[in-house]
């Protein structure tokens, strides 16, 4: 995998795992913000108020060093830990992988908690789709209107992906693309007489 693209998932999926009677359900939801994530917990919280714990882990940036797991109540490391790892054996980021636990009445011990943690949250992740994007960059710019052509043409060459444009006096454009693909963009863009990059 490039170093300017990542693994996430396209759209929620669960997972439902039991084992003696405790009913293990699994959540996965892409989320790009921290807010993202206190967001789908309240809600999670909410609609599972009666559930004995909710445990997550999370995952977000392309880069992957902005995660934490959390065992909410379980034994230290049972289940905030192997939920992580399902999401680290997928190299998945901007994720947030929940396990709501019902008690259903029979102890399973530390090494049996983990085990149910990990498969609730593996077969969430087997039922979702997991998708490869983009690091995506964007440059801003204007030029005089007569310029148009040229610049349309560098947009038609290079795919980026044009996010905005307007008209006053000058043109006024915003463009996206892959990281690896800018500094050729920018380049061929620098050369456009008149144009001046915004920062």
């Amino acid at each position: 995998m490039a170093d300017d693209s990542y693994k996430t998932i396209a759209a929620r999926s669960e997972g439902l795992y039991t084992e003696k009677r405790s009913k293990f359900i699994a959540m996965a939801i892409p989320v790009r913000t921290l807010d993202d994530v206190k967001e789908e917990l309240a809600a999670i919280n909410k609609k599972y108020y009666d559930a004995r714990h909710a445990c997550y882990a999370y995952m977000l940036g392309s880069e992957r060093k902005d995660f934490r797991a959390n065992d909410n109540g379980e034994p230290s490391g049972t289940a905030g830990r192997p939920i992580l790892g399902q999401i680290n054996s997928l190299e998945l980021t901007d994720i947030l992988l929940v396990v709501v636990r019902y008690f259903g009445g029979i102890k399973l011990g530390t090494s049996g908690l983990y085990a149910a943690y990990k498969e609730a949250a593996a077969e969430a992740l087997r039922n979702a789709e997991i998708i490869e994007k983009t690091v995506d960059e964007y440059v801003s710019f204007r030029f005089e209107y007569p310029f148009m052509n040229e610049v349309m043409r560098i947009v038609k060459e290079e795919e980026p992906e044009l996010v905005s444009q307007g008209f006053d006096n000058d043109c006024l454009m915003t463009l996206r693309i892959r990281r690896s693909a800018m500094p050729k963009l920018r380049a061929r863009l620098e050369k456009v007489e008149t144009l001046s990059f915004k920062d």
